[in-house]
Parts: C-alpha cells; sequence; structure tokens
C-alpha cells in the first residue's frame, strides 16, 4: 500500500510538471510555425491518447513515465514531402530552433515562481528567527551566538523565515570558510545589530554528512521543554529490551546532563547502532542502563537512531516572543519569489560543480525513487509542502535540462548557437559524436542516482 501511494504522489506532482515542460516545446514551435508529429507523456509504448483530425498531431500517454518528448517534422528523421519542407524543424532559423527547445526548461522556471509566489502570498504563523539554542562544538559555539538574539541575515543575505536561514546555510555545504550570521539583540530594546563570523571546515561533511544545515551549524529555532520522561515504550524496541521503564527520568546519557526530552532524542538519533550508558530516576532511585539505538533509515537515505520510547504528553504552549506572522502582498510576493528561485537555481547549479570537484560526495546525487518518496512525505505533511516539493523539482529539471550537455535542452542550445554564429549547423557526424557522449554521460548519472537511491532503502 505505502508502495502504491508514494507511486500515485511521483505521479501527481512530477505529471503535471513534465507535461507543461514539454508543452513548453510544443507551443513555441507551432507559434514558430514547426510542424509537430507527437506530444507525449512518457517514453516508449503508447498507453493510450488520441490524434488530433485538425492537425494530425499524436497525444499520447506512453509506458515509462521518466519525461516526455514532443516529436517534430524533421528531415534527419525521416523523408518530408517538399511542400512541407518549411515546417521542418531542421529548416529553421537557429533563433527559432533555440527558442522552441530553451522553452520548456523556461516553463519549469514559470511553473516555480507561481507557485512560490502562491506560498509566499499564504499567510503562516511560523517560529520567529530567534536562536533557542546553540549546540556544543559547533561552528555557532565557536561564535559564541547569543541565545535569544534575532539572526536578520545569512552573509549579508536578508533572512526572516528559518526556512530561508536553512538554505542559506546549505548553500555552503562541502566548503571550509567563515559564515557571517548578523544578529538583532531585542533585549537592550535597541534595533541595533552586531555581525559575528562563525568558521567552518568541510561543512555537513564528515560526522555532519546526512544532517541538516540547522543541526550542523549548531543555532536551533525555539523548542519547548519537554520533560525527559518515559510515557510509551514499543514492545519490540531496544528501550523496553534493555530495562527501560514507563515513568523512568532520564538524567544522564554518556556522561552528557539531560534536561529535556529534545536534548535526548537528539543523541540518541545521532548514535545508530552504538550503545548508550543511560542514568534514569525511577523511584526516587538511579537506574544505570545500556542501550543500544536500533539504525533507521528517513526518506532521504540519511541513517539515525531509535530506541522506541516515547515521551509523556504535555501541553507545548509557544511564547509570543518566539512566534511570528509571515504574510506578503502579491507584489512583493512575485518579487520574493524570482529571488527565492534565482537562489536555489545558484545553489543547485554550485553543488553540481562542488560534486564534480569533490568537495562534497556523489551520494548527495538522488534520483526517481527519492523523489518519489519525498513527494510522497510532502502529502503527509501539508498542502503548502506538497507545491513547495513541486516547486523545488520544477527548478531542478530547469536547471539540469539547461545543461550544456548533448541529449539534454541545454547541449542542443550550445549545437544552434554554433550553428548561429558560423551560418551553417555542425556536421550530422559531430553532432552524433556529442550526442553519443551526452548519453553515456547521462546514463552513468542515472545508473550513480539509482544506485544512491536503492542504497538508501537498505
Amino acid at each position: 500500500m505505502t508502495f502504491l501511494l508514494t507511486l500515485l504522489a511521483a505521479i501527481f506532482v512530477l505529471g503535471p510538471l513534465i507535461a507543461l515542460h514539454e508543452w513548453g516545446h510544443y507551443i513555441v514551435a507551432r507559434l514558430c510555425g514547426v510542424k509537430v508529429l507527437t506530444y507525449s507523456i512518457g517514453f516508449g509504448p503508447k498507453l493510450f491518447g488520441w490524434t488530433s483530425k485538425k492537425s494530425g498531431i499524436d497525444y499520447r500517454i506512453s509506458a515509462l513515465p521518466l519525461g516526455g518528448y514532443v516529436k517534430m517534422l524533421d528531415e534527419r528523421e525521416g523523408e518530408v514531402a517538399a511542400d512541407e519542407l518549411h515546417l521542418a524543424f531542421n529548416r529553421q532559423h537557429p533563433l527559432k530552433k533555440i527558442a522552441v527547445v530553451a522553452a520548456g526548461p523556461i516553463m519549469n522556471f514559470v511553473i516555480a515562481i507561481a507557485l512560490f509566489w502562491v506560498l509566499f502570498m499564504t499567510p503562516s504563523e511560523q517560529l520567529a528567527t530567534k536562536i533557542g539554542q546553540v549546540l556544543p562544538d559547533t561552528p555557532a559555539a565557536m561564535a559564541q551566538l547569543p541565545v535569544g538574539d534575532k539572526i536578520v541575515a545569512i552573509d549579508g543575505y536578508e533572512v526572516q523565515t528559518w526556512e530561508g536561514i536553512n538554505y542559506r546555510l546549505a548553500g555552503r555545504m562541502g566548503e571550509t570558510d567563515n559564515v557571517s550570521v548578523t544578529l538583532q539583540s531585542e533585549a537592550t530594546g535597541s534595533n541595533a545589530t552586531k555581525t559575528y563570523q562563525a568558521p567552518f571546515k568541510e561543512f555537513m561533511q564528515g560526522a555532519a554528512q546526512g544532517k541538516d544545515a540547522l543541526s550542523s551549524f549548531g543555532m536551533i529555532p525555539w523548542q519547548p521543554n519537554i520533560a525527559p520522561i518515559v510515557g510509551n515504550l514499543t514492545p519490540d524496541g531496544a528501550a523496553s529490551r534493555q530495562g527501560l521503564q514507563v515513568g523512568d527520568r532520564i538524567t544522564v546519557i554518556n556522561g552528557k546532563e539531560i534536561t529535556d526530552w529534545i536534548s535526548a532524542t537528539r543523541i540518541i538519533r545521532d548514535n545508530p547502532e552504538t550503545l548508550l550508558n543511560f542514568t534514569v530516576l525511577r523511584d526516587g532511585k538511579q537506574v544505570q542502563l545500556s542501550i543500544m539505538p536500533q539504525g533507521k533509515k528517513d526518506n532521504l537515505g540519511n541513517d539515525y537512531g531509535q530506541i522506541g520510547a516515547m515521551v509523556a504528553e504535555s501541553e507545548i504552549v509557544i511564547p509570543d516572543a518566539y512566534k511570528t506572522t509571515v504574510v506578503y502582498g502579491p507584489g512583493e510576493s512575485l518579487i520574493k519569489s524570482f529571488e527565492k528561485t534565482e537562489q536555489l537555481a545558484v545553489m543547485t547549479v554550485s553543488s553540481m560543480g562542488k560534486m564534480l570537484s569533490g568537495m562534497i560526495g556523489l551520494e548527495n546525487l538522488s534520483g526517481p525513487i527519492t523523489i518519489a518518496k519525498v513527494a510522497k512525505q510532502s502529502f503527509d505533511i501539508s498542502w503548502q509542502m506538497v507545491l513547495s516539493t513541486a516547486a523545488l523539482i520544477s527548478l531542478s529539471l530547469a536547471v539540469l535540462n539547461l545543461l550544456p550537455i548533448p541529449v539534454l535542452d541545454g547541449g542542443h542550445i550550445v549545437y544552434y548557437l554554433i550553428e548561429l554564429i558560423r551560418g551553417k549547423p555542425l556536421s550530422e557526424g559531430v553532432q552524433m559524436v556529442g550526442l553519443n557522449i551526452g548519453l553515456l554521460l547521462l546514463a552513468g548519472f542515472m545508473v550513480l542516482a539509482i544506485g544512491n537511491d536503492i542504497s538508501r532503502l537498505f
């Protein structure tokens, strides 16, 4: 059942993005006077569809849902009647060819901007960007960032939400440098700001591999102070097997004093398959236990520990000082959607460069299985998360398709730019060599990405 729901979520999110990408190629081709023969969602054998009586275009849904294509009249792919030569794609001016090929990725950019625009216009109550906790032995701790101060900028870029902070920090993945964090202290009643320099080395790599950017950096939003009292246990969990009982209060884990439940869970999650020494308070007496968290994998394949213990229920009240309502008007939302699209596009290209240079590992590359799992997870959270996931995937499709690799749209654009400069196209032999190289590169990336996906399942 989970597999079916994951598949349906992926189809629901990816289907429209693929269809609109191909529609970009399709509509611009027709506007440029190119005859379209087939508009297909998916590759391979035709599952169902129809042929337009007016235009003769074959609209179809095909068996392999990993993309789509628009087939145009082209002398390189078959004989063209003399009276239709002017409709063939290969006979068009290079600028028209570039417009047709670029239209797909541009449509994905438009979709991302539109979805971000809707999300920015949706009012939302969020945690204020005040530092709730600074984790020890992290860049934030080395910079001595004060708890309670409000984060207003990262590396000189204004931030208003924790999501924005997370993206700015994630963009520094793999680097060894300083992050500048600008804080505003409200304790003094002044709006004056102070900028701190936080040093880091190979950010989010090594021991921090798989952690989110905020935890790796060490500054955490406000979190409720929940007493570390066990409220329930799973019968087959490590905690139950090793003697933890309902009502036990966890006071120490591996020599670290525990004052709240979240601190305990953070240590447990960070230490899968590692024996931990617990001290718990039971009926007024200290009891020593040794518990090894079971190793689990999240939807992105990151390892985490779990002992099968749940906290006792308690009411959580967020202090007003740590709450804020984020809302933008239509105009400001549109500006912010363009800014966010630009930021994430640059971060995507930068991450690819870091993978190629070895600054970050190739295990960060994800394929269709991970995309499907993330799509399913977004449906479990909220409609806003579904739109956000769709926007991020659409943006990724746009950037990937514009890479100057033959076979991809970007590679074709390079060919047509050369044709525009030379006044004639490259020979078919040269183009075929480039396409074969592009196919090998693309196949290699796909094998690696799917291999990463599979490794995250086990």
